[in-house]
């Protein structure tokens, strides 16, 4: 039976979830808003780099950004995923 010391060093399967979920939720919201900032944050400066002949902040604020969360979107299912499995693995055993 699992003991009071193990649930507060961590040791419990569903307490190692939480924390890799909650570090994988930061991390992608740290890109987000970084990426977020810096385009929006820098875009005139952006604006003299010409990606097909249109100004790069032009290309990330129309399509650059919406594939960005669409890819972290992406990320956070498959790390959610891993999570589950590895608990569920852990349950097993």
């Amino acid at each position: 039976m699992e003991t009071m010391r193990e649930s507060a060093k961590g040791n419990l399967p569903g307490t190692r979830y939480w924390r890799a979920a909650r570090r994988a939720t930061a991390a992608l919201l740290l890109a987000w808003f970084g990426v977020t900032f810096v385009t929006l944050f820098f875009a005139r400066e952006l604006a003299d780099l010409r990606i097909f002949g249109w100004p790069f902040s032009f290309y990330m604020a129309a399509q650059g950004l919406i594939l960005f969360y669409l890819l972290l979107v992406a990320l956070y299912v498959g790390l959610m995923r891993r999570l589950d499995r590895m608990l569920k693995d852990d349950h097993a055993a």
